[in-house]
């Protein structure tokens, strides 16, 4: 599997470093924006600029920008749509200065895993117009942009490190940048298929699980990249942890605030929760992974949203109903 970094949401990140600090406001280095779509869609901005912000979330200098989708289990065509838009409008801001002569699209992942498989669903959803470009350009609408994909798959099948099949492919097609979708491990549950994070730092497939592969960023491929993932599981352990939350703020509210109790469920804090708990579950089920049910029905959902988002935001002019004539 490919899974990302176990807390990659920058978001997830911020939140716990403030409630493990128990503070209110962010971090030296780590500034915050929020703002709202229509059909309660949320956007927020962690912008990371320095050494200190990047050691206190433990992420490096970039931004994170982290799209919160309502559920799209029962969404209707415009709330689909408006999804998509969003998608498009956050990508474009990470593409500003840069150059579009080639893109080349990269699906993470795994494509027999369903949880896994967001990358190559959205590969193959992509508008693929590089060879039509260079071969019969005439036939081909000025608003087109090169564009090619591929999903390398995974060193456990491939027998090849997905890095080095990435890199040499960009040093013979030479893109201008480099676009990495895959899926990610998170430590919230509500956010599970339901929230989406573009960044301008690249990702290290495999880091979520603890097989850290070789990272897909600009300093090994010699290119800008913008990594877009999703959380489509979580470990036990969060599940755990989020059920003994709830435990203790139940405790909590019954308990006076001298008793010791309370004073005592104040004082573990998340940072300390969490490695405890894995470590109560290792011997009985070791690092398990957790993905909802209707995995299929939400990672092929989402995988459209975030290609139409990229294809809305690469080919300018383009909208859906254009995108729909081009398949």
């Amino acid at each position: 599997m490919s899974y990302s970094a176990r807390t990659d949401l920058a978001l997830e990140a911020r939140e716990i470093y403030l409630e493990n600090s128990s503070r209110a406001y962010e971090p030296e280095g780590v500034s915050v924006n929020t703002h709202n779509y229509t059909h309660d869609i949320t956007v927020t901005e962690v912008i990371v600029s320095n050494e200190k912000g990047s050691k206190a979330l433990g992420k490096g200098i970039g931004t994170y920008i982290t799209i919160d989708l309502p559920s799209h289990s029962d969404a209707s065509q415009e709330e689909y749509e408006e999804a998509c838009r969003s998608c498009a409008r956050e990508l474009e801001k990470l593409l500003e200065g840069k150059s579009l002569e080639t893109v080349l699209v990269i699906g993470l992942g795994n494509r027999n895993i369903t949880a896994d498989a967001l990358g190559p669903k959205t590969a193959d959803s992509v508008l693929i117009t590089r060879h039509l470009i260079n071969y019969m350009p005439e036939e081909i609408d000025n608003r087109l942009i090169p564009v090619c994909a591929i999903s390398p798959g995974v060193l456990g099948i491939t027998g090849v490190e997905t890095g080095e099949i990435v890199k040499g492919i960009c040093e013979k097609v030479n893109p201008s940048l480099v676009i990495a979708i895959d899926a990610l491990c998170s430590r919230r549950m509500e956010r599970l298929n339901n929230s989406i994070q573009l960044t301008d730092t690249g990702i290290v497939p495999g880091a979520g699980i603890g097989n850290r592969r070789m990272a897909i960023d600009k300093k090994t491929l010699g290119v800008p990249v913008i990594a877009i993932g999703v959380p489509t599981v979580v470990e036990a352990a969060t599940i755990a942890g989020d059920t003994i939350d709830k435990i203790i703020d139940s405790l909590k509210a019954a308990a006076s605030e001298s008793s010791p109790l309370y004073k005592l469920l104040t004082t573990l804090s998340e940072e300390d929760r969490y490695p405890m708990i894995r470590e109560v579950l290792s011997p009985s089920c070791g690092d398990f992974i957790v993905t909802p049910k209707e995995v299929d029905s939400s990672v092929a959902s989402i995988s459209k949203i975030i290609a139409n988002g990229i294809n809305i935001a690469l080919h300018k002019g383009i909208n859906l109903d254009d995108i729909d004539k081009y398949r």
